[in-house]
């Protein structure tokens, strides 16, 4: 790696072949969530290897920033297909989800098999306290860059009574938010302001492999739109077929439903759509339980790959716990199997869409301020998030008390978990005060939760 005040010469004549294992680097080492990625990506691309600009990586960012799903995923696939086309865009988008794919589907046999083991319970016990600290870190982070306005705040803290009090869909949530920002937007700026951009240095333009002003032809045009209509037909088919063949009852014409709708409801990233996720999994479906959604959240930070991961996770207990006819493993194997399918090949569908256009969709003021509102709704049900996983670690039982269409969530407080109390309170010193990674809280959780378990003062 050069020295951080020196710039890479960029490679010449760059391979699909060799793209693929940078590819594929980035893949495994993929941590950290969203920043994390894209900190891979720029550290690989733009200084070290100078396949792109600056200016080049940020255009392709902001386009990405603005679709459903997991942006780090997307962007690799946008800068994929600028080098190489479909092939390339495919490659890169495959191999940075492969890595976490093959450990998210290892460690739920695993969880599904092992829970009740002890350490491993410990494991997963303190993995669960520890997320609490993780999610109100998420929503201090995001609200810091999204409430830029007491409009922004007051969306926020509707979408959270929305969500947390009323039950109310998280897609209801992110529409009616997009619209007051489009319309509130027209008229007035200030009250929808947008984020300033990052200008890069004009020397950053130099020596790339590829240029800045090199345009899309219409061949790349035609060849992206009928990608996106193969991705379209291998997204929508397998659920129609699926519908029809098993039915609307069957738990993976289910999954291949949910995560459909879930796959175009993600803006905000993975923190955001498990509010709808949660809802559907747990509460409309009773698929898993608090404790399984919890626990997935914290296995998938763990993992390589998207944070979305996590719903790979929920489908393989969905379809493990509700098997029917087929051995529990193989039915979980075929549920997180359809659960990534239609989670993902629709973000390969947004890619080669919109790709050809992309200077259109990122200058467009209205669709620019109506991402902005539904940026301020995803805080307050990130916070919807936070205050469930919270309530639901910290306590052996809660109790839903429904009042008309008010829904309350009460603990009963005899049933407190103090160890589990205990290890949020000490990863939420790690992340706030010592401002260590995630990574590294997780372990110390764990860590933990497992002695705790062997000395027995777990539930």
């Amino acid at each position: 790696m050069p020295p951080n005040n020196q710039s890479a010469q960029p490679s010449t004549g760059i391979t699909t072949k060799q793209a693929a294992k940078v590819w594929a680097y980035i893949g495994l080492n993929s941590f950290g969530g969203p920043a994390g990625q894209i900190a891979v990506m720029h550290r690989e691309l733009v200084e070290r290897r100078r396949w792109l600009s600056e200016r080049r990586f940020l255009h392709a960012l902001n386009y990405c920033m603005v679709l459903p799903g997991p942006e780090a995923q997307q962007l690799a696939t946008y800068i994929g297909w600028l080098m190489h086309g479909i092939r390339g865009g495919v490659i890169a988008g495959s191999l940075f989800v492969i890595p976490g794919f093959i450990a998210m589907m290892v460690l739920s046999a695993i969880y599904a098999v092992y829970e009740s083991v002890g350490w491993i319970a410990g494991l997963l016990f303190g993995l669960q306290a520890a997320v609490v600290a993780i999610v109100v870190n998420a929503v201090v982070r995001i609200g810091s860059r999204t409430l830029r306005s007491w409009l922004l705040v007051a969306i926020a803290g509707a979408s959270f009574v929305a969500i947390f009090f009323f039950n109310i869909p998280f897609p209801v949530i992110i529409i009616g938010a997009g619209l007051i920002g489009w319309l509130v937007g027209r008229r007035s700026h200030q009250l929808v302001p947008l984020g300033g951009e990052h200008e890069p240095d004009e020397a950053n333009l130099a020596s790339v492999w590829l240029p800045d002003d090199e345009p899309v032809s219409r061949a790349q045009t035609r060849q992206a739109l009928r990608a996106a209509a193969i991705c379209l037909v291998i997204w929508l088919v397998p659920v129609a077929a699926l519908a029809l063949v098993l039915g609307m009852d069957n738990v993976f014409t289910q999954e291949a439903v949910v995560f459909s709708k879930a796959a175009v409801l993600t803006f905000g990233g993975a923190y955001a759509v498990l509010g709808y996720v949660t809802q559907q999994a747990v509460d409309h479906y009773g698929w898993i339980s608090t404790k399984d959604m919890v626990t997935g959240l914290g296995l998938a930070e763990t993992t390589p790959g998207p944070l979305i991961m996590v719903v790979q996770f929920v489908g393989f207990l969905a379809a493990y716990n509700n098997p029917g006819s087929l051995p529990p493993l193989l039915a979980g194997v075929l549920g997180a199997t359809i659960t990534v399918w239609v989670t993902f090949v629709p973000c390969f569908l947004f890619i080669f869409l919109g790709a050809p256009w992309v200077e259109k969709l990122r200058d467009n003021q209205a669709l620019r301020h109506a991402l902005t509102a539904i940026g301020a709704s995803v805080t307050g049900v990130i916070l919807n998030l936070a205050v469930w996983f919270a309530l639901n670690t910290a306590f052996g039982t809660v109790t839903q008390y429904n009042v008309g269409p008010l829904h309350l969530w009460v603990p009963e407080l005899d049933t407190i978990i103090w160890a589990s109390v205990a290890i949020s309170v000490i990863a939420g010193v790690l992340v706030f005060r010592v401002k260590l990674g995630t990574l590294k809280v997780l372990a110390i959780a764990a860590g933990i939760g497992i002695i705790l378990a062997l000395l027995g003062l777990t539930p």
